[in-house]
C-alpha cells in the first residue's frame, strides 16, 4: 500500500509538471515565432517537409475514406429511398469530422514521429546544447520553423484529403452503383455551408498546433539514448493521438455552440 502510495505522489507532481513545461514551452514558441520569426529557409524547408510530403498520404487516406463512406451509406439507404443523400454524408463527414482527424492522424504518424525523433537525437548527442552554447536559441532555430509550418499546411492538408475523399466516394457511387452525377454533386452547394469548412479548418488549425508542440516537447527532453529516442517517439505519438481526440470531442462542442458568432463572422468579414 505504501509503495503504492509513493508511486501516486510521485507520478501525480511529475504530471503536472509535465503539463506546465509543456504550456511554457507553447507560449516561449509563440513569442518566438511572432517577435523575431526565423529565417524564411528554415520554414520553407518544414512547409515542404510537412506539406508537400505528406501530399500522398493524405491523399490515399482521403480517397479511400470517401469511397468506403460512400459504400456505406449508399449500401444503407438505397433501399430506404435516400440514395440521393449519399453524396451529402460523404462531403459533411470529410470536412467537418473525418478530413480533419485522419488527417492529423497521418501527419503524426509521418511528420510528429519524425520531429520528435529529430530532436531527440539532437538532445541525447548535446547537439542541443552545442547550439546554446553557439548563442543559438534552439526554440527559435528548431521548433519554430515547425511550428509555423504545422499550423499552415494542416488545414491546406485537409481540405486536400476532403476534396480527395469526395472525389473517392463520386467514383464509387457513380461508377459503380451506377447513381447519377448530378444527384451525388448537387446537394453539395444547397448543404455544405462555409461554417462547415470553417470548423474542419479551425479543428486543423489547432491539431496542428498539437502535433508539433507535443512531438518536439517530446524531443526536447528526451533522456536516456537510442533507447530513450524510441520511447519518446512512441510516446509523442500516443499522446498525440490521444489529445486530437479528445481535442477533436471538445472543439464540436465548442463549435457547435459558436455556430451563430462563427457564421455572422465569416458572412461579415470573408464572404
Amino acid at each position: 500500500m505504501s509503495t503504492k502510495s509513493s508511486f501516486i505522489n510521485s507520478s501525480i507532481p511529475r504530471m503536472f509538471a509535465s503539463i506546465g513545461d509543456y504550456i511554457q514551452l507553447i507560449i516561449k514558441v509563440l513569442w518566438v515565432s511572432i517577435r523575431r520569426p526565423p529565417n524564411f529557409g528554415l520554414i520553407r524547408d518544414q512547409l515542404y517537409e510537412v506539406g508537400v510530403m505528406s501530399l500522398p498520404v493524405v491523399a490515399i487516406t482521403g480517397f479511400s475514406t470517401g469511397m468506403v463512406m460512400a459504400a456505406q451509406s449508399y449500401f444503407q439507404l438505397s433501399d430506404k429511398g435516400l440514395a440521393s443523400a449519399t453524396g451529402l454524408m460523404v462531403a459533411k463527414a470529410m470536412f467537418v469530422e473525418l478530413g480533419p482527424v485522419l488527417t492529423a492522424f497521418m501527419v503524426t504518424g509521418r511528420v510528429g514521429a519524425a520531429m520528435c525523433a529529430e530532436l531527440g537525437t539532437m538532445r541525447v548527442t548535446e547537439q542541443i546544447d552545442a547550439l546554446r552554447s553557439m548563442a543559438v536559441d534552439p526554440l527559435r532555430y528548431l521548433v519554430a520553423p515547425r511550428f509555423i509550418a504545422g499550423t499552415l499546411m494542416l488545414p491546406v492538408l485537409t481540405v486536400f484529403s476532403s476534396i480527395m475523399g469526395i472525389i473517392g466516394g463520386y467514383v464509387i457511387a457513380v461508377y459503380y452503383y451506377g447513381m447519377a452525377s448530378n444527384t451525388f454533386l448537387d446537394p453539395l452547394p444547397l448543404h455544405i455551408t462555409s461554417f462547415d469548412l470553417a470548423s474542419g479548418i479551425i479543428k486543423a488549425f489547432v491539431f496542428g498546433i498539437i502535433i508539433v508542440t507535443i512531438s518536439c516537447y517530446r524531443g526536447m527532453r528526451t533522456t536516456g539514448g537510442a533507447a530513450g529516442v524510441g520511447r519518446a517517439t512512441t510516446n509523442s505519438v500516443v499522446i498525440c493521438y490521444s489529445v486530437i481526440l479528445i481535442g477533436n470531442f471538445l472543439l464540436t462542442i465548442a463549435l457547435n455552440s459558436s455556430y451563430g458568432y462563427i457564421t455572422d463572422f465569416i458572412n461579415r468579414w470573408i464572404v
